[in-house]
């Protein structure tokens, strides 16, 4: 491992983000110009240009028989996008939660994941659960546009709000389309030499390419999100904080994990880790959410801190694990049978309180 894989690394990294920031620019004025609402924008467009780089890295990682990386790539990201990108962004100011998060967004964020988890259970997600994960990703972006076209006028004036910049005012489209252009050759250049040096690193240090897609590839792949949604709540715009964050998992298993799928003449595989504790701990990340927004349609800022919290303790967990330190058992039984028993019941409570005072 010498001091080029080391420099392909941070500048297949690089390229990847200034990919995604070309290409969520120039998609979000085309999408805006045609009339698409700010949540909507969140929810499709710039959720997918941030989650491009999960695409192209998890595609060129499939087609270059390291399916591994692939997957751990995915799950890691959605884990990654909830607690550490979502808990940041409501962290630095609380996040007002849209109606349509609560009633439609966030049910099937959960209910893809438990779909993938459920897939995965034969120890691969095979090429037709990878077309059947893009179709109804594709009927997901269908409904949502015909949903944010219906809103007619409303559009202009909640445009504006959101951006603080008249739609008409907005950028050339020919630039706007150029940035796109761009973005997407960033992205592909970039993903490629992220892949092969994520790989040698993994064979360097003894480490599966699983867990290097769960860790660093993953947190690498999401830097988009993390800048896109943690400006987005600096700002103000907290539809697109929130709406990035649920979009881009979505995204995430609908499209990386299903195009990948499909591609592979033998599918994705399952590690065995990720099928015991990785995919069900995606399945409770994405659970943890409908309570958290449900109660007053408010992400507050203790909730966001624990998500944070949530995710050092994972962090943790898989570095204690990866060096089989000698802590991992007491560390994972005191998560199981303390921090986490106590959150459910917490929620729980703050959920029921919730439905009472809007049934009074």
């Amino acid at each position: 491992m010498g001091i080029m894989t080391f420099v392909f690394f941070v500048v297949g990294l690089v390229l990847l983000i200034v990919g995604a920031e070309l290409l969520v620019r120039g998609s979000s004025r085309l999408a805006a110009a045609i009339g698409i609402s700010p949540l909507i924008i969140g929810l499709t467009v710039v959720a997918f240009g941030t989650s491009s780089p999960e695409l192209v890295v998890s595609v060129q990682a499939s087609l270059g028989g390291n399916p591994n990386l692939a997957m751990g790539n995915v799950i890691g990201s959605n884990i990654f996008n909830v607690l550490l990108i979502l808990g940041l962004s409501a962290a630095i100011a609380p996040l007002i939660v849209s109606q349509q998060l609560i009633r439609l967004d966030v049910p099937l964020m959960i209910a893809i994941s438990a779909l993938t988890w459920f897939f995965a259970q034969n120890g691969a997600i095979d090429r037709w659960e990878g077309l059947l994960l893009f179709m109804l990703l594709v009927g997901y972006i269908i409904f949502s546009i015909y949903v944010s076209r219906r809103e007619g006028k409303a559009v202009q004036e909640e445009y504006a709000e959101a951006f603080g910049v008249p739609q008409e005012k907005r950028g050339n489209w020919i630039v706007d389309m150029l940035f796109v252009v761009i973005g997407l050759g960033g992205l592909a250049l970039g993903s490629r030499w992220l892949v092969e040096s994520a790989t040698i690193f993994a064979q360097a240090l003894g480490v599966s390419p699983f867990i290097i897609g769960l860790t660093i590839v993953a947190a690498g792949t999401s830097l988009p999100e993390v800048a896109t949604s943690v400006l987005a709540s600096i700002r103000g715009e907290r539809d697109i904080a929130v709406g990035n964050v649920v979009g881009s998992n979505i995204f995430n298993l609908m499209a990386v994990l299903g195009i990948s799928s499909a591609i592979s003449p033998t599918g994705v595989a399952v590690a065995p880790e990720a099928l015991a504790f990785d995919l069900p701990v995606m399945v409770m990340v994405a659970l943890a959410c409908l309570p958290v927004f449900f109660t007053g349609g408010i992400i507050s800022r203790w909730e966001g801190l624990l998500f944070l919290g949530y995710y050092v303790a994972y962090t943790i967990f898989l570095i204690f694990n990866a060096t089989a330190n000698p802590a991992l058992p007491l560390f994972s039984q005191i998560m199981l049978y303390a921090v986490i028993p106590l959150t459910v019941i917490f929620f729980a409570v703050t959920t029921v309180q919730a439905v009472r005072k809007r049934g009074s």
